[in-house]
């Protein structure tokens, strides 16, 4: 059976290069493309770590030839800033930590890819995600699983894909440990990439969140007051942008105990400080919700939960408030939800579904 044409995104790294190269063998005609993701003045040599630097679209222009297969680079850096970035500028200037990864890949990868891929003759679109993604006879449904190298599990940014999307996605290194897709790459002669450093964690901020949003997006901060969680007056910070929930270092306040940013109150322009134990919390409100396992789920159900990607799973039960509100309230505190944040449900190694953090109850 011959199979279909397939796009996949290259970011010039070992994982996109190697499932390019496993759909390859399997048969598929396969397009490679790199998308450039900001204006071609941005993506110079300080960029060398990010998916559309001059070296990201070098190397994986160089797998596209060693494989023998078509390679483009496309601009989407409009899409990119109109989905990403001012999502990213927006949560922070409201006191909220986002996490653009995941709109990347919604929006992005297999939104506007997808719609170029089509024009391409290609319904399908492979990333080098370590994750697992089938069509569920049982259910009816596509379900996504976390990839088999638990270490690199990146099922957590892919939880706000829809079934359509699922439909199109495929990531072929899901299934593998990373040090077996590094071994591939080097013995399928790809020099260039089998030792490659994996990228940063959001491309677009060279060296800090605060930084890049002062000085890059030019968003206006001032100082404010930093308060107790009585209110009480404890100093002032420079700016809530330099500040997120958990934060202890850089506050400039000598007191009797370690403190810890608690809250940070965006419509004040105050942020608020407490111990360590202040930190940890056990009720959250998440909206926003997109459910994989079912159109809709029970009103109460029992899952762990996760509250950020390098966050251990934890026991939870999630309340159905409305059509786009769940109430969760786990089992033990954790530490440092964060507004602005993702939260995911799983069953075992399968993706229940998941939203975004709106309000974090106190202890």
């Amino acid at each position: 059976m011959v199979k279909p044409r397939i796009v996949v995104a290259m970011s010039g790294g070992v994982d996109s290069s190697v499932a390019a190269a496993l759909l390859k063998e399997e048969g598929y005609e396969v397009i490679g493309i790199t998308m450039q993701l900001w204006p071609k003045e941005e993506c110079g040599p300080g960029r060398e770590r990010s998916c559309c630097s001059l070296e990201g679209i070098r190397d994986a222009r160089y797998v596209a030839q060693k494989l023998g297969m078509p390679f483009y680079t496309i601009d989407f850096h409009k899409e990119f800033k109109k989905f990403v970035i001012d999502y990213f500028i927006e949560q922070y200037v409201k006191g909220f930590t986002p996490n653009p990864c995941i709109l990347c890949n919604e929006k992005i990868k297999f939104d506007v890819l997808v719609n170029k891929a089509k024009n391409l003759g290609a319904d399908l679109v492979a990333t080098g995600h370590y994750a697992v993604a089938y069509y569920d006879e049982g259910i009816k449904r596509f379900v996504l699983k976390e990839g088999v190298d638990k270490s690199k599990d990146q099922s957590y940014v892919l939880f706000s894909l829809s079934q359509k999307q699922l439909g199109h996605a495929r990531f072929p290194v899901g299934e593998l440990a990373k040090r077996k897709v590094r071994k591939i790459a080097k013995d399928l002669g790809l020099e260039f990439v089998h030792a490659k450093k994996d990228s940063q964690e959001i491309c677009f901020v060279e060296d800090d969140y605060a930084r890049y949003l002062t000085r890059k997006a030019r968003v206006k901060v001032s100082e404010g007051l930093i308060r107790d969680k009585n209110g009480d007056i404890l100093g002032r910070h420079k700016g809530a942008p330099f500040y997120t929930i958990g934060q202890r270092r850089g506050l400039g306040i000598a007191y009797k105990e370690p403190l810890y940013v608690i809250k940070i109150d965006a419509s004040r322009n105050e942020i608020v400080v407490g111990a360590k134990k202040d930190v940890f919390k056990k009720e959250l409100v998440a909206d926003n919700l997109n459910w994989i396992f079912f159109d809709k789920p029970k009103k109460t159900f029992k899952a762990k939960a996760k509250i950020r990607y390098k966050h251990p799973k934890a026991n939870a039960t999630i309340a159905v408030l409305n059509e786009d509100e769940v109430r969760v309230v786990f089992d033990e505190p954790q530490e440092a939800p964060t507004p602005g944040q993702a939260i995911v449900f799983y069953e075992d190694d399968a993706v229940i579904g998941g939203g975004w953090i709106k309000t974090v109850y106190s202890l």
